[in-house]
């Protein structure tokens, strides 16, 4: 039998982040693979812009651009976040730099924070999202942030 329209509607978010994160949320749903990615997302977001930024940091600063353009799309509440988040990743990252460590930091981090992403997944026995579909790079930092958004009672 076909559900109603209202029946889907129903079920279905209709703004697209929640329906982005309703998806996301799809492939982690085991507790320890949830833990592993509050932790591993932010490193890895961290990791990542610290590697552009020793390549180039025009070519950091224009991916954090994008990103937050991204966010802006989808919510102000996550891209006012972002963007406090996005202050904290460029102080931590010229802190590494001005130490002369910031290459191998973020390489370590990098690596080890991606090994346990995929530790997760196995335990939860799902695939990560990204090899769906490569915005969901973009969407695990709001799924982190979301889950904090509701404890805290915030609405996105």
């Amino acid at each position: 039998m076909t559900p109603s329209p209202e029946t889907l509607a129903a079920e279905v978010p209709l703004r697209r982040v929640d329906r982005l994160l309703t998806h996301y949320a799809l492939s982690h749903q085991h507790p320890t693979n949830e833990r592993i990615h509050y932790t591993a997302i932010p490193c890895i977001m961290l990791s990542l812009v610290g590697l552009l930024y020793v390549a180039s940091p025009m070519l950091a600063l224009v991916f954090l651009g994008a990103s937050l353009l991204y966010y802006w799309r989808l919510s102000t509440v996550f891209l006012i976040t972002m963007m406090a988040v996005t202050v904290v990743m460029l102080a931590i990252i010229a802190t590494l730099n001005a130490k002369h460590i910031l290459l191998p930091v973020c390489l370590m981090v990098f690596v080890v924070a991606w090994i346990f992403q995929f530790i997760g997944h196995r335990i939860e026995g799902k695939k990560p999202s990204f090899f769906e579909d490569v915005q969901y790079l973009w969407v695990g930092p709001l799924f982190v942030l979301s889950r904090l958004f509701i404890k805290l009672g915030v609405r996105w």
